[in-house]
């Protein structure tokens, strides 16, 4: 391959970022615009001041842990950076793939955009990026496992969440599980895939992505559960196994967002009797809180960056001809 060629790929490769944030924010507008403008506000109206305020701290806080995902995969491959750097890659690499889905691929065009910025090699890029959807993995597995034993009985009535299905998938998540801490204990040779070298984390470490993944989803739950409780009397035992069940359901569905999946199945296993006007409102509030506003912060952010990183450079070439002249 000529280096011409492979100039063109990595510029495709790092603009396919802003596409991909692009993508995220038209997926936003279609969940949104399936509602009424005057439903949305009366939604979020009927949901008490002090619940919408613990459901942004919560969201901000599974935000810090989403980042936290780059400072464990940079410790993976050996790799420092400045702290505003990773949790500003992590931050706005989150916010796109949460709305755009397909993680891997549009978070991890936007990672390319950043860290080939900042002098990181791709074949870094591509550990980092398979590292953190591992984090994320394992993290699913375990909470797969702590939902199935927390999901209401009756949610197992029949249907695609059958009791049957559900325990299948327990049980995968339990090998998978088994299977990757066992590897961290006997297989130390490192996997090779197109000349990029990929070593088993330690223990220590593949318990850190476990926790960390865990701590991820736990904080997204509760902006849900803070939106819901006001009028929803649910212990949150009870309420994080079916959170679990249709988040996790969600993502592998590759629906962006899990948009509908999540809410069909969230409705459909929550126990007991309840107004569906009010089950309403804090699904809506759960997906303006965690989904749409991190992603207009980011897009403030992304496009401040980038005029800053265009003005600087245009500073840099003009001192370098200054200089030549």
């Amino acid at each position: 391959m000529s280096f011409q060629t492979k100039r063109i790929i990595k510029k495709i490769i790092s603009w396919s970022g802003l596409f991909f944030f692009g993508l995220a924010a038209y997926m936003i507008y279609v969940q949104l615009s399936r509602y009424n403008l005057s439903d949305i506000k009366n939604a979020l109206l009927s949901i008490p001041e002090h619940n919408l305020a613990l459901a942004c701290l919560a969201s901000f806080f599974g935000y810090v842990a989403l980042s936290s995902y780059d400072y464990l995969a940079l410790k993976y491959i050996g790799r420092h950076l400045a702290p505003w750097k990773w949790i500003f890659a992590g931050f706005i690499g989150f916010s796109v793939s949460n709305n755009a889905g397909h993680a891997v691929v549009s978070g991890g065009a936007i990672r390319y955009r950043l860290y080939t910025r900042w002098r990181f090699h791709a074949s870094e890029i591509v550990r980092m990026v398979t590292f953190s959807g591992f984090t994320y993995l394992f993290a699913c597995f375990f909470l797969v496992i702590l939902g199935y034993f927390l999901t209401p009985d009756h949610a197992f009535a029949g249907g695609s969440v059958s009791k049957a299905t559900t325990l299948i998938v327990t049980i995968i998540s339990a090998i998978g599980l088994a299977l990757y801490f066992g590897a961290t204990f006997f297989y130390k040779k490192p996997i090779i895939i197109k000349d990029i070298e990929f070593d088993i984390p330690s223990f220590r470490m593949a318990l850190a992505q476990v926790f960390l993944g865990s701590a991820d989803i736990l904080l997204a739950s509760l902006v849900l559960y803070f939106s819901l409780i006001a009028f929803v009397d649910i212990p949150f035992d009870i309420f994080i196994g079916v959170f679990i069940i249709a988040q996790v359901l969600g993502v592998f569905s590759q629906v962006p967002g899990g948009l509908g999946v999540f809410e069909g199945l969230f409705m459909l296993i929550i126990p007991g009797e309840h107004d569906k006007l009010y089950l309403f409102g804090a699904l809506i509030a759960y997906r303006i809180i965690y989904y749409l506003l991190p992603l207009v912060i980011s897009g403030i952010v992304l496009v401040s960056y980038e005029t800053y990183h265009k003005i600087s450079k245009g500073r840099s070439i003009r001192r370098i001809l200054s200089e030549r002249l």
